[in-house]
């Protein structure tokens, strides 16, 4: 169990990093925020009406979970969509779709096994987390979920600090903040006017281009595009904003 000073809960807004971060500084709200790809993944698909049911690796228990609900199994095989937000787009609305991810579903599911409001947020959506955030009471926890080093530990992501300083920085202030978080709206701040070339220049962000992928870092970049809340509810995430 973690000493009671790593909790941050002389401030109602927390920021910490990972799954050990959710345990260590839980809160009534926890916004997991995992930007390439995770969490850009689900407001892509929720925000166009597609219920994202996340789960932590992919293996033969998240293709059990998609016959289970009827969901498409995101796992990048042959006509399949995958974690990048661009293979999620042309899904009808009104489907489902299991997102396996061991960053961003990790968090999500301890956030929720421990009893809280579990929200999504990415750079596309930060605003409007934050203005959903404000309009309710309570304690929040933003959770850049990080990236992993080849032995497994957490290796912290630019990327996902920004996406948690972004929403930090978007409340409306009536909210006490720790200095975790106000280091966090501190970063996001310094970067706005030039955000697509740090990401671009951030070793998440030259992992995804030496990959193929600069698509889904452009559109990840794309701050504001979305007004979609994807909020955890039974084990899926729905837009609250519907």
């Amino acid at each position: 169990m973690a000493q009671g000073w790593v909790d941050q809960a002389l401030a109602a807004v927390r920021c910490e990093w990972g799954p050990a971060g959710v345990s260590a500084v839980p809160a009534d709200v926890v916004v997991v925020i995992d930007v390439l790809r995770f969490t850009t993944a689900v407001d892509a698909a929720v925000s166009r009406g597609i219920a994202v049911h996340p789960y932590r690796w992919r293996d033969e228990g998240a293709a059990r979970l998609a016959a289970s609900v009827g969901a498409v199994l995101a796992d990048g095989s042959p006509g399949a969509p995958s974690l990048s937000p661009g293979s999620l787009l042309d899904l009808p609305v009104g489907s489902a779709v299991v997102l396996p991810s061991p960053n961003g579903s990790t968090c999500a599911a301890l956030a929720a096994e421990r009893g809280a409001t579990v929200v999504a947020a990415c750079l596309r959506n930060a605003a409007a987390v934050a203005a959903w955030l404000s309009a309710r009471s309570g304690t929040v926890t933003v959770v850049p979920c990080g990236e992993r080093w080849p032995d497994g530990s957490l290796r912290p992501a630019l990327e996902d600090l920004l996406g948690a300083g972004a929403v930090i920085a978007a409340l409306d202030g009536s909210l006490s903040t720790s200095p975790e978080a106000d280091a966090g709206a501190a970063v996001w701040r310094a970067c706005p006017d030039r955000l697509p070339d740090v990401l671009a220049a951030c070793s998440s962000g030259r992992e995804q281009v030496e990959r193929g992928w600069a698509d889904d870092l452009a559109f990840a970049s794309d701050v504001g595009a979305s007004s979609c809340v994807p909020l955890l509810v039974d084990g899926r995430f729905l837009d609250a904003t519907a």
